[in-house]
Protein backbone atom coordinates (compact mmCIF):
# COMPACT_ATOMS: atom_id res chain seq x y z
CA UNK A 1 0.00 0.00 0.00
CA UNK A 2 1.12 3.95 -0.63
CA UNK A 3 0.52 6.79 1.38
CA UNK A 4 2.06 9.62 0.71
CA UNK A 5 0.36 13.11 0.63
CA UNK A 6 2.55 16.42 -0.65
CA UNK A 7 1.22 20.00 0.41
CA UNK A 8 2.28 23.26 -0.53
CA UNK A 9 0.55 26.13 0.87
CA UNK A 10 0.41 28.63 4.36
CA UNK A 11 0.71 28.06 7.71
CA UNK A 12 -1.88 29.27 9.65
CA UNK A 13 -0.68 30.13 12.80
CA UNK A 14 2.41 30.44 14.77
CA UNK A 15 3.94 27.53 15.92
CA UNK A 16 3.63 26.05 19.36
CA UNK A 17 6.48 23.88 20.29
CA UNK A 18 6.01 20.75 23.13
CA UNK A 19 8.06 17.75 24.28
CA UNK A 20 7.05 14.56 24.69
CA UNK A 21 7.35 12.68 27.80
CA UNK A 22 10.70 11.16 26.17
CA UNK A 23 12.19 14.47 25.71
CA UNK A 24 11.34 14.64 21.42
CA UNK A 25 10.15 17.86 20.25
CA UNK A 26 6.65 18.35 18.87
CA UNK A 27 4.66 20.66 17.09
CA UNK A 28 0.95 20.17 15.52
CA UNK A 29 0.61 23.13 12.38
CA UNK A 30 -1.95 23.61 10.31
CA UNK A 31 -1.78 24.48 6.83
CA UNK A 32 -3.90 26.42 4.44
CA UNK A 33 -4.44 25.19 0.79
CA UNK A 34 -5.85 27.13 -1.93
CA UNK A 35 -7.63 25.94 -5.30
CA UNK A 36 -9.33 28.01 -8.04
CA UNK A 37 -11.86 26.61 -10.39
CA UNK A 38 -13.86 28.39 -13.15
CA UNK A 39 -17.32 27.82 -13.13
CA UNK A 40 -19.74 27.65 -15.71
CA UNK A 41 -21.07 31.10 -15.56
CA UNK A 42 -17.22 31.98 -15.76
CA UNK A 43 -17.04 33.13 -12.24
CA UNK A 44 -13.80 32.34 -10.58
CA UNK A 45 -14.24 30.16 -6.76
CA UNK A 46 -11.39 29.60 -4.46
CA UNK A 47 -11.59 26.86 -2.28
CA UNK A 48 -9.30 26.60 0.88
CA UNK A 49 -8.69 23.52 2.91
CA UNK A 50 -7.14 23.79 6.48
CA UNK A 51 -4.91 20.49 7.05
CA UNK A 52 -3.52 19.85 10.40
CA UNK A 53 0.01 18.34 10.40
CA UNK A 54 2.33 17.01 12.97
CA UNK A 55 6.06 17.33 13.25
CA UNK A 56 8.65 15.18 15.19
CA UNK A 57 12.09 16.06 16.53
CA UNK A 58 14.41 18.15 14.87
CA UNK A 59 11.61 19.08 12.10
CA UNK A 60 9.58 20.94 14.57
CA UNK A 61 12.47 22.79 16.16
CA UNK A 62 13.26 23.96 13.01
CA UNK A 63 9.63 24.41 12.28
CA UNK A 64 9.38 26.74 15.86
CA UNK A 65 12.48 28.57 14.99
CA UNK A 66 11.63 29.79 11.11
CA UNK A 67 8.33 29.57 10.27
CA UNK A 68 5.65 32.17 11.71
CA UNK A 69 2.69 33.12 10.67
CA UNK A 70 1.65 33.50 6.89
CA UNK A 71 4.72 31.31 5.90
CA UNK A 72 4.53 29.54 2.51
CA UNK A 73 6.01 25.64 3.36
CA UNK A 74 5.91 22.73 1.23
CA UNK A 75 5.50 19.41 3.08
CA UNK A 76 5.36 15.50 2.43
CA UNK A 77 4.21 13.11 4.81
CA UNK A 78 1.98 10.04 5.34
CA UNK A 79 -1.69 10.46 6.13
CA UNK A 80 -3.17 8.85 10.05
CA UNK A 81 -6.29 8.84 11.56
CA UNK A 82 -6.46 9.60 15.22
CA UNK A 83 -9.36 9.24 17.57
CA UNK A 84 -9.57 10.62 21.86
CA UNK A 85 -11.90 10.90 24.30
CA UNK A 86 -12.16 14.05 25.18
CA UNK A 87 -12.78 15.45 28.85
CA UNK A 88 -16.78 14.68 28.92
CA UNK A 89 -15.88 11.16 27.67
CA UNK A 90 -17.16 12.07 23.85
CA UNK A 91 -15.23 10.11 21.40
CA UNK A 92 -13.89 12.22 18.76
CA UNK A 93 -11.28 11.67 15.52
CA UNK A 94 -10.03 13.46 12.73
CA UNK A 95 -7.73 12.56 9.53
CA UNK A 96 -3.88 14.34 9.91
CA UNK A 97 -0.64 14.43 8.20
CA UNK A 98 2.51 13.19 9.97
CA UNK A 99 5.46 15.00 8.34
CA UNK A 100 8.51 13.03 6.68
CA UNK A 101 10.16 15.93 4.63
CA UNK A 102 9.58 19.79 5.46
CA UNK A 103 11.06 22.44 3.24
CA UNK A 104 10.54 26.44 3.49
CA UNK A 105 9.30 28.47 0.47
CA UNK A 106 9.63 31.98 1.58
CA UNK A 107 13.14 33.68 2.46
CA UNK A 108 14.33 32.80 5.82
CA UNK A 109 13.39 35.62 7.87
CA UNK A 110 16.72 37.87 9.25
CA UNK A 111 16.74 36.94 13.38
CA UNK A 112 18.06 39.76 15.53
CA UNK A 113 19.73 37.44 17.97
CA UNK A 114 21.19 35.00 15.28
CA UNK A 115 22.57 34.75 11.88
CA UNK A 116 20.43 32.47 9.34
CA UNK A 117 21.47 31.93 5.58
CA UNK A 118 19.04 34.62 3.19
CA UNK A 119 18.45 31.32 0.92
CA UNK A 120 15.47 31.18 -1.56
CA UNK A 121 14.52 28.11 -0.10
CA UNK A 122 15.56 26.51 3.42
CA UNK A 123 15.87 22.82 2.71
CA UNK A 124 15.16 20.43 6.11
CA UNK A 125 15.07 16.97 4.76
CA UNK A 126 17.89 15.74 6.77
CA UNK A 127 19.80 15.82 3.58
CA UNK A 128 23.16 16.64 2.73
CA UNK A 129 23.83 20.29 1.01
CA UNK A 130 23.99 20.05 -2.67
CA UNK A 131 27.96 19.57 -3.36
CA UNK A 132 29.58 21.98 -6.11
CA UNK A 133 31.39 19.02 -8.16
CA UNK A 134 33.37 20.31 -11.01
CA UNK A 135 32.74 17.52 -14.11
CA UNK A 136 36.30 17.13 -14.61
CA UNK A 137 37.15 15.33 -11.97
CA UNK A 138 34.73 12.96 -11.94
CA UNK A 139 36.78 9.52 -13.02
CA UNK A 140 33.86 8.09 -15.08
Amino acid sequence: MFNKVILLGNLTKDVELKHLPSGMATCIISVATNRKTKKQDGSIHEETCFIDCKLFGRYAEIAKQYLMKGSRLHLEGRLTYETWTDQQGVKKSKHIIVCESLRLIDKIAQNSTQQTPQNNQGVMQGQMPPIDINEDEIPF
